[in-house]
């Protein structure tokens, strides 16, 4: 999958610096997916769920931290739209986010 933007990642895990390993795993394992859709992803993300509207939420270090993506199987493009704490996404609409 190609991946954007990374520098999301990154600006969250400067101010959330607990978060950096589990990311960097996240990313480099999303990098490498070539899935095909919904089923493979959960093959390799079991916890994730899609919410409708092409999108994704991702549990990161135990749910303590979401991160909420736009996906395109069958271009291979997954956008991240939301990277933040477990209560910040409970403030937002991930489905239009």
């Amino acid at each position: 999958m190609h991946v954007i933007s990374r520098t999301r990642l990154i600006d969250f895990w400067t101010k959330h610096p607990d978060s950096e390993t589990p990311i960097k795993v996240w990313f480099k394992k999303v990098k490498q997916a070539q899935w095909k859709g919904i089923i493979e992803l959960k093959k390799d993300f079991p916890t994730a769920d899609y919410i409708g509207n092409d999108r994704v939420v991702f549990d990161i270090k135990g749910n303590k931290y979401r991160i909420v993506v736009l996906v395109f199987f069958k271009g291979q493009k997954l956008f991240i739209r939301f990277v933040g704490t477990h209560a910040e996404y409970d403030k937002i609409d991930a489905k239009t986010s």
